[in-house]
């Protein structure tokens, strides 16, 4: 086969597609150079292998630590399980191409994205997209592609296109836009408060870049792509779907039009089995090759009770629930719900119910984050947890899948811009969504917990923080917009747009689109109507607790932070930790030390603190010339005595300043174990000390003219020094 390629700009980086050289036995395959980033994509699927009404598409993103230049850490030293930025980007790349199969294909499909070269300025996640897409154009796979995505940021309110990492330090928002040639179909996005008319100015800029690189697919996808195979789907009886229609449509549509979610679910499931009996017993009473199949009837009565909703909506105005469109569910909000956690929230928005646990921590305890890009701590952490219970079902317990932590992502965005810095709040944050019920949008409830836990937990956040979810059904021209989605909308509805903000402007968005046609019309009054119902939201929180709590709970650690100089760091740690350790173990608090001297001390005792802080600063306190202390002796030699000043810190005094007149021997004025007042007389570049005895001996003569030494054994040195009234002793060794 021969290599093709293909070459274009995207923000000034090469951007250039290759085929025809590796991995020529799958279905389609592409290596995508951006910029320094390589990605090499494939997707293969088999034909005829799927019974099911599910479409198996599966998108893999794989991340090798070789494209960073890096050796996997562990035991093992090769990747493991993706990590939860691998797993963000796959569902990101799978969410607006899910949309673009063809109905009733059901072949499987496995897009399989490997980052094989990883420059941090150069995105692999748009990379491993435009990788994607392009494989299923070229591939005989049905697809109605091709779709891009593009990464916005901006700057002094300059709209910046595939923004560099020191960019987005600057950046007061960061959006990834997917769409194809004709409209916007995903939004994912994290802003500083950004007022409503700025995001839909960002989204209009990403989308004219979207098409320019929708334009250069569809160029090698004319050149090079294979004819696209037929697939089959049965097409279903008129007659029957006519019958099955007349049968079920009333008592479908009282079922639909119940409040409850489990009777509604009820309600539904026994209609559809009595159709289905119905004609299960038609079935048994034929001779010969069966009419129909109960599978058809069942998706006869799937599609009709998909129609009915969308009805009501679209034409009557009528919801499920019977909420108008633009109304929210019932909300409450409860702070304090769990004891003796540092904070905790439970929200719950009609049948959907969210705890949120705060739980606090030395910064010391923050998440590394060791990807493809520079190793860093992430000291915010927003998790979320959606047990089966929580819809009335059973099911396997198990670690978080893409949803969780796709869900616990959003969040922890739509969060982070109201987070204080560690510098003003010194502590690793880790909050827990515990989805309790749930009837659609837990991920936005999971972030109305979160701003409860915080400002209960005394956190002290920049504002509150709330979400809502949009739903879109839209007829042709047509179209209605719903606030706060309920399950089955989400479901059987045209779009999900997940919008979390303060008073001042958005946070966080993300939007999942299964139409063509969303314009800047649809998208503003969406915006609009989510901002009416977030302000309503915070209305809620903010009556149930109007600001952070002036104090953190009293089982929360509690922190202080002290400087020490750098060259003194080694000093508190020790040899190999010892002397730090010994510290922890005696007082039980925790102790962060920076590289820039900065020392953070944590313990829900306050007294255990001030303790660890007084033995920090005795450890690290500097010798001064002129300074006076009750040393003691700790060794003996010919040419002096060593002395200890305080914890670790010794000094010499030479025979010659150990009395005021000659000493003959040091063993004869003083003994190891014995206290000894001196005064600091030099300290050198290499911190060594030298000390004097003699010093207040003549210093106190001069004063006082009578001094005279005293000669009593018992009052020599066991008495305490006074620096107002010294009293010194030097003894003739057998002097009575």
């Amino acid at each position: 086969m021969v290599k093709n390629t293909y070459t274009t700009k995207l923000a000034g980086h090469d951007l250039i597609v290759e085929n025809g050289e590796v991995a020529k036995q799958a279905n389609g395959s592409v290596l995508v150079r951006f910029g320094n980033t390589t990605v090499l994509s494939a997707v293969v699927s088999k034909a005829g292998t799927n019974d099911s009404a599910f479409f198996p598409l599966t998108i893999n993103y794989e991340e090798k630590k070789y494209a960073a230049g890096k050796i996997p850490g562990g035991f093992i030293k090769r990747e493991g399980k993706p990590s939860d930025s691998a797993t963000l980007t796959a569902r990101m790349i799978d969410r607006p191409i899910r949309p673009l199969f063809p109905d009733g294909f059901k072949d499987e499909v496995q897009v399989t994205n490997i980052v094989l070269s990883a420059e941090p300025d150069c995105s692999p996640a748009l990379a491993a997209l435009l990788g994607s897409s392009l494989c299923l154009g070229i591939s005989d796979i049905p697809f109605e592609g091709p779709v891009a995505a593009v990464e916005i940021g901006r700057i002094s309110h300059d709209l910046i296109l595939a923004p560099t990492q020191s960019q987005l330090q600057e950046s007061d928002l960061d959006i990834t836009v997917a769409g194809t040639t004709d409209s916007i179909n995903m939004v994912e996005a994290g802003c500083n408060e950004i007022v409503e008319d700025d995001v839909l100015d960002a989204l209009d800029f990403g989308e004219r870049e979207i098409r320019k690189l929708c334009q250069f697919q569809s160029k090698i996808i004319s050149e090079i792509g294979l004819p696209k195979r037929s697939f089959i789907t049965e097409p279903t009886d008129p007659a029957l779907v006519a019958e099955v229609t007349l049968q079920a449509q009333e008592p479908l549509k009282k079922a639909i039009l119940t409040n409850d979610k489990q009777e509604q679910n009820e309600n539904i499931t026994a209609v559809k089995n009595m159709i289905l009996d119905h004609y299960a017993e038609q079935l048994e009473s034929q001779t010969g090759t069966p009419p129909f199949e109960l599978s058809v009837i069942n998706n006869i009565l799937e599609d009709l009770e998909k129609k009915i909703v969308r009805r009501l909506i679209s034409v009557d105005k009528v919801r499920s629930d019977h909420r108008a469109v633009d109304e929210i569910r019932p909300l409450d909000a409860k702070v304090d719900y769990i004891p003796r956690v540092h904070g905790s929230g439970l929200f719950t928005r009609g049948q959907t119910q969210v705890l949120s646990t705060l739980t606090l921590a030395p910064l010391s305890e923050g998440q590394t984050i060791d990807g493809l890009g520079e190793e860093r701590v992430k000291n915010f952490i927003h998790q979320y947890n959606f047990p089966q219970f929580s819809v009335g079902e059973t099911g396997r317990m198990r670690a978080p899948g893409r949803r969780e932590i796709g869900h616990g992502a959003l969040g922890e965005r739509a969060l982070s811009p109201i987070i204080p810095q560690t510098n003003v709040f010194p502590y690793t944050i880790r909050l827990v969504a515990d989805v309790l019920e749930s009837n659609g949008s837990s991920s936005q409830a999971s972030i109305c917990a979160g701003t409860l836990a915080l400002m209960a937990g005394g956190v002290p956040i920049k504002a509150p923080v709330a979400g809502v979810a949009m739903g879109l059904v839209k007829d042709k021209q047509n179209y209605t917009i719903l606030t706060d989605i309920s399950g089955m909308e989400d479901h059987l509805g045209d779009m999900d747009f997940k919008v979390a903000g303060t008073r001042q402007g958005i946070t966080a968005l993300q939007m999942d689109i299964k139409v063509a046609g969303v314009d800047r019309e649809i998208l503003q009054r969406s915006l609009e109507q989510a901002k009416k119902a977030r302000l309503q939201i915070l209305d809620v929180i903010e009556a149930t607790i109007s600001a952070p709590r002036e104090h953190l709970s009293e089982f929360a650690p509690k922190v202080e932070t002290m400087k020490i100089e750098q060259d003194q760091i080694k000093v508190v740690i020790g040899k190999g930790g010892e002397t730090i350790n010994k510290i922890i173990d005696e007082t039980g608090t925790k102790i962060d030390i920076e590289e820039d001297g900065t020392v953070r001390i944590m313990s829900s005792e306050q007294d255990m603190i001030d303790r660890t802080e007084s033995i920090i600063k005795m450890l690290t306190k500097k010798v001064k010339v002129g300074e006076v202390y009750e040393s003691t002796v700790v060794k003996i030699e010919k040419f002096g005595a060593i002395v200890e000043l305080f914890h670790h810190k010794q000094a010499l005094v030479h025979i010659s300043q150990l009395q005021a007149q000659h000493v003959n021997k040091v063993s004869d004025v003083i003994s190891v174990g014995e206290k000894l007042p001196v005064k600091v007389t030099e300290v050198d570049t290499h911190d060594r000390i030298k000390a004097s005895h003699r010093a207040l001996i003549e210093s106190n003569s001069s004063k006082n003219p009578n001094f005279k030494q005293k000669s009593d054994k018992k009052n020599s040195h066991d008495r305490p020094y006074h620096k107002k009234a010294p009293q010194f002793v030097i003894k003739q060794k057998g002097e009575k």
